[in-house]
């Protein structure tokens, strides 16, 4: 173990130390601060991708999905390897990788290299999330779990900031291509932060491998377990869906429908963005805070998400005058779903959390991949309204089916089996 982490405890879930945060906390946090900030840069840049290589809005959709097709297809032997390796390791070889896809994106000249280099970045980031709840599962007493995710999540809000108008500001210096050069090496410096930083627990140290039948059974527990799938649909469906919309749709809706240009379109992101981590970590706040009140997690989910159909309404209605408003109610609200990963941490034995944790983002990714795809399908069914922007027409139904469907999976969140 580095000096830099003595004194953080060893073995035994503990508190929130200064030395906890520096040594385990900020170095997760600073990669899902890019993992978030790589989700949704393309929002941003879209115009100058579809400008510099004439991509169609199905085109645009598919490359910028195959970061959640590759992160999802990646997340079942994530879990194994995180539960069996440690996510100190899994982090810092992920993250490799990541800055790989970043040089391969700013590289690309055709939509075939740019979906491999975004199927890269996917799977060099898909760690980013759950290797923090793992990490954290282990060092963090259980009842400080939806605090430290809370705020983890912040932090990924912060990167969905720098990828709206600080972004918007350097395309004009830069270029995108140049953007992803340095976002190759952010993701270099903050695996060697991981590595150097990070102790490694003792659970991994004296771990040994379990055989493949035994990480498969546990595998298909955690699957066929009712409480896993009374929360699943509604947060890949809500989650899911908001990270499709707000990594790639929320800005052409900005552009086509309100008539931004492209600075207001990054400012109104931005704003997004800041609602998000304001929701991030305001809900395991509030959840920590209600404790005392014998308010429960359920709950304060259960009204978050109440609220987050009202804004989506609004956008599938067009409400111009309330255009704005409504979705930063939608990122403030699109995060509460968030809760349940410390929820269902607390209803598995911690040695299995990793395989847990990456089987419900499987679902919230695989999601996400087909909502962003599949949105664009959608909106290119309409003519161009005016040769350049997309028909309104064309988000109203493609949000709208969204919306019945998140509709229909909140409806089953509130009837669904309620039993651990």
């Amino acid at each position: 173990m580095s000096e830099a982490t003595q004194g953080v405890p060893g073995g035994r879930p503990g508190g929130l130390g200064l030395r906890a945060v520096l040594c385990i906390f900020l170095p997760f946090a600073a990669g899902y601060f890019l993992s978030f900030g790589l989700r949704n840069i393309n929002a941003v840049i879209s115009g100058d991708l579809q400008a510099d290589l004439a991509l169609s809005a199905a085109q645009l959709g598919l490359l910028t999905s195959m970061y959640f097709l590759a992160f999802a297809a990646f997340q079942l032997p994530l879990g194994v390897l995180l539960d069996r390796y440690g996510p100190r390791r899994v982090q810092v070889v992920l993250l490799g990788v990541a800055a790989v896809g970043c040089l391969l994106f700013a590289m690309a000249g055709n939509v075939g290299t740019l979906s491999l280099a975004r199927a890269l970045i996917g799977v060099g980031v898909s760690a980013c999330l759950m290797a923090s709840f793992k990490a954290f599962a282990l060092w963090f007493a259980p009842h400080r779990l939806a605090l430290v995710n809370g705020w983890l999540l912040a932090f990924g809000g912060l990167g969905a900031i720098a990828a709206t108008r600080p972004t918007e500001l350097m395309l004009d210096g830069i270029g995108w291509r140049g953007v992803f050069v340095m976002v190759a090496a952010a993701c270099a410096l903050v695996a060697a932060a991981v590595l150097w930083l990070v102790p490694e627990h003792e659970e991994q140290q004296h771990s040994a491998v379990a055989p493949l039948r035994e990480q498969l059974v546990t595998l298909k527990a955690v699957f066929t377990h009712p409480l896993f799938w009374r929360v699943a649909p509604i947060l890949a469906l809500t989650h899911g869906g908001a990270v499709a919309i707000h990594g790639l749709w929320a800005g052409p809706w900005l552009r086509d429908v309100t008539g931004y240009d492209r600075a207001e379109t990054a400012n109104v992101l931005l704003l997004i963005a800041v609602a998000m981590t304001a929701g991030f970590a305001g809900w395991g706040t509030l959840v920590t805070w209600l404790r005392r009140y014998r308010i429960g997690l359920e709950a304060v989910a259960g009204t978050g998400l109440v609220l987050f159909m009202g804004a989506s309404l609004v956008l599938v209605l067009q409400i111009e005058a309330l255009a704005v408003e409504a979705w930063l109610l939608l990122g403030v609200t699109s995060t509460v779903g968030t809760l349940f990963f410390a929820f269902l941490s607390q209803h598995f034995d911690r040695r299995i959390v990793g395989r847990v944790n990456t089987g419900l983002n499987l679902i919230v990714f695989t999601t996400a991949w087909g909502v962003q795809w599949g949105l664009g399908i959608v909106i290119e069914s309409w003519e161009l309204a005016d040769g350049q922007r997309y028909a309104a027409a064309g988000y109203g139904w493609s949000f709208g089916l969204l919306a019945a469907m998140q509709l229909l999976a909140l409806i089953w969140f509130f009837v669904g089996p309620r039993r651990s």
